[in-house]
């Protein structure tokens, strides 16, 4: 509870507040009278009495009519909540004698410039959005709804998606990141890395992170042989179905938590944006109690048309910013670089300023509610990485915005009813390079399709006539040549293993039974790429399919893989050594630790050998696991999705995230895969006096595996 006096001064400001925006909305009201050619005021009373009924309108009318009509504010990001403002508009012009507005533009047009008013005077007298947060938590308080003071601090945990440590450090250095460099240099907070799985990418690594589990998670995407189905993390029926093969019921977020834009839930009971959640919400009868669905932090946010206002501005901005930095790249010729047409510029500014700024209004409920776990997710950084590069300038620009973020958010943890702890962290880094289908003329779908003996039209490159391939990059027909010329030693090998076990004429081949509608690089082959990942299944065989077997029935497959200068190394199965990773120069036998030749996995990391040896044991491993191959001299690395910045795989800052902590926290130890990232979580939830969940402990098995 504030003292009297503050609330005396606070609910002062608010009446102040109140009587300028009426005032300078009479004045707004004049000048457009003035302006607008479809609009009349004709008396002077008119101004006065459309600025009162305008304010009624946006405060109790709005919220009211947005519930009803929230589809439309969802599906046009706010920008269809100003249709619906000015028809409030044009109903009061005919509520007020003498009011004249011909036509439904011009009443658009004086709604969103009486919104934008609003906006400005909030700004103008100093009521931004952190003393909103105050004044709407003090008449909670007010109102009954404290918190008990012996609760334990909340913790927010904020997700800065794709930036690795380096870049982050490097980031703080320049000045890009000054809130995080604040809460360092104040001694509040210390910086750790941690070490992600091989599948370095957001689904692999949320899952663990929030169930304490990930295994079987191969990529964002992955195909699994038994059901002929490719799992794709951003599908929503594929997320819950991970989530419900990983959840317990002791999630990290079990107990009162929240999770808002994420891919899966973490249990918790409060989700909004939330991929797992959606098909939960999709039909009538079927939500789960408690959750507040994919609208919620919409409505909350665009109820509010300044907020729609703003944020429109501010999507339009980012628009601008994304043509502009398109065309300065390729004018200035940089490289690597990729397209930037297409979707991409409306997806860019829904994730870096339109979802950002609907997950903070949602975190700042949160707060006011008192929640006690939330976890959070900004992806603008890694989706304009994607497209632009891990530190060029328009990069930067977008972790700049979410830096401002965190300093906003750690500010309204000093004013929230309850107190909390603020934990940034990564799902992951990036690592750059020149995409793999670029730099080589196909992609490893086609590649692996044409040695497989059925060349056909690559999906992202057109066929494979010379007509098709880029003016720039490696040719094909000298990948061709240095691989048929024998090559390097491990292909050398490989070839002398095919010719020692005879003929391949009469290799046997099942019929691939009922149509699918996975599609086959060639028959019986499935290819699945996932950043700096790709899979390869045979899907004419059940099971995981052994070394000797590929070499009978795709004599060319693996020799070529290894020699690829785009391939670091190659992760197979072998029916007498067990699991093998075979590079260029050398191969490693996983399963007794024996290294002939180079060491595939040494520029990879210490970490290296362990990740692989586990994927090697999940169910769905595919037959034939590939990595990029990772130049430690340049620190990059191409990826086989179109991409400049990326991850994964294994190989450079990819693998690298980052954990920003309080120091009151135990510091952890050497952090290894996103589970061993969980355990510290749950550690630190406990040691701040978080109870324990209460779930099952029963994980679900594969759907596959129920029948």
């Amino acid at each position: 509870m504030l003292p009297g006096g503050g609330r005396l001064v606070r609910g002062g400001r608010v009446v102040a507040r109140v009587l300028l925006v009426w005032v300078l909305v009479v004045g707004a009201l004049r000048l457009l009278d003035t302006w607008l050619t479809g609009f009349s005021m004709p008396q002077w009373w008119q101004p006065t009495v459309c600025a009162l009924l305008f304010g009624v309108l946006s405060a109790v009318v709005w919220p009211l009519v947005l519930r009803v009509a929230l589809p439309l504010a969802v599906f046009t990001l706010g920008i269809g909540s100003f249709v619906l403002l000015g028809a409030g508009v044009l109903a009061i012009s005919f509520a007020v004698p003498g009011v004249a507005i011909t036509d439904f533009g011009t009443a658009v047009v004086v709604a969103v410039a009486v919104a934008a008013l609003g906006s400005v005077v909030s700004s103008v007298v100093g009521l931004d959005e952190d003393e909103l947060f105050f004044r709407r938590a003090a008449r909670r308080s007010r109102r009954g709804a404290t918190v008990d003071g012996t609760m334990p601090p909340g913790v927010l945990l904020l997700q800065v998606d794709g930036l690795g440590i380096d870049t982050l450090r490097r980031a703080v250095r320049t000045g890009d990141m000054p809130a995080v460099a604040r809460l360092l240099d104040d001694g509040s907070h210390r910086l750790a890395e941690w070490h992600t799985d091989w599948s370095s990418q957001t689904g692999a690594s949320v899952c663990g992170i929030l169930h304490g589990d990930n295994s079987d998670v191969i990529g964002f995407r992955w195909y699994e042989k038994d059901r002929d189905h490719v799992m794709a993390c951003s599908s929503p029926e594929d997320a819950a179905e991970i989530e419900r093969r990983h959840s317990d019921g002791r999630g990290l977020l079990a107990v009162d938590g929240a999770t808002r834009a994420s891919l899966f839930t973490g249990d918790a009971a409060h989700t909004s944006l939330t991929m797992s959640a959606l098909p939960l919400i999709s039909g009538a009868g079927r939500r789960r109690r408690g959750r507040d669905g994919v609208g919620a932090g919409y409505y909350a946010y665009f109820a509010n048309p300044a907020n729609a206002l703003r944020t429109g501005v501010g999507a339009l901005v980012d628009l601008g910013r994304e043509v502009s930095a398109a065309v300065r790249q390729r004018r200035a010729g940089v490289r690597p670089r990729v397209s930037r047409g297409g979707f991409y510029p409306l997806a860019r500014a829904g994730t870096t300023v339109i979802a950002r700024d609907v997950v903070v209004s949602a975190i700042t409920e949160d707060m006011l509610a008192g929640r006690a776990v939330v976890y959070a997710d900004f992806m603008g950084y890694d989706e304009v990485g994607h497209h632009s590069g891990v530190e060029r300038f328009d990069a930067l620009a977008v972790l700049r915005g979410i830096d401002r973020q965190i300093g906003r958010l750690h500010r309204a943890t000093q004013l929230a009813p309850r107190s909390y702890r603020i934990i940034a962290l990564s799902d992951h880094g990036q690592t750059q390079g020149w995409a793999f289908a670029d730099r080589f003329g196909e992609s490893i779908e086609a590649l692996v399709g044409r040695l497989c003996g059925e060349p056909q039209a690559d999906p992202r490159r057109g066929s494979h006539s010379e007509a098709s391939r880029p003016a720039e990059g490696w040719p094909v027909d000298a990948v061709l040549a240095e691989a048929s010329s024998g090559g390097g030693p491990i292909a050398r090998r490989l070839r002398a293993r095919v010719e020692r076990a005879g003929s391949t004429a009469d290799r046997p081949r099942t019929p691939s039974g009922a149509p699918s509608e996975v599609a086959r690089v060639a028959p019986g082959v499935v290819v699945v790429a996932s950043g700096h990942l790709a899979m390869v299944s045979f899907t004419d065989h059940a099971g995981r399919v052994e070394l000797e077997t590929i070499e009978r029935e795709y004599p060319e497959l693996l020799p070529s893989l290894v020699d690829h200068p785009g391939i670091g190394f190659v992760l197979v199965r072998s029916a007498e050594f067990g699991p093998v990773v075979f590079g260029r120069d050398g191969l490693h036998r996983l399963a007794t630790g024996v290294v002939i030749g180079e060491d595939p996995l040494a520029p990879y990391g210490p970490h290296a050998a362990d990740l692989v040896r586990r994927v090697d044991a999940f169910p769905h491993c595919a037959d034939v696991m590939i990595n990029s191959r990772y130049d430690p001299a340049r620190d990059e690395a191409s990826p086989f999705e179109p991409h400049v910045g990326s991850h994964g795989g294994l190989g450079g800052g990819q693998s690298r995230g980052f954990l920003l902590y309080p120091v009151e926290l135990t510091p952890p130890d050497e952090i290894v895969g996103a589970e061993a990232l969980h355990r510290v979580l749950r550690g630190w939830l406990t040691r701040l006096g978080h109870a324990e969940p209460a779930g099952s402990g029963e994980r679900a098995v594969p759907a596959a595996a129920d029948s």
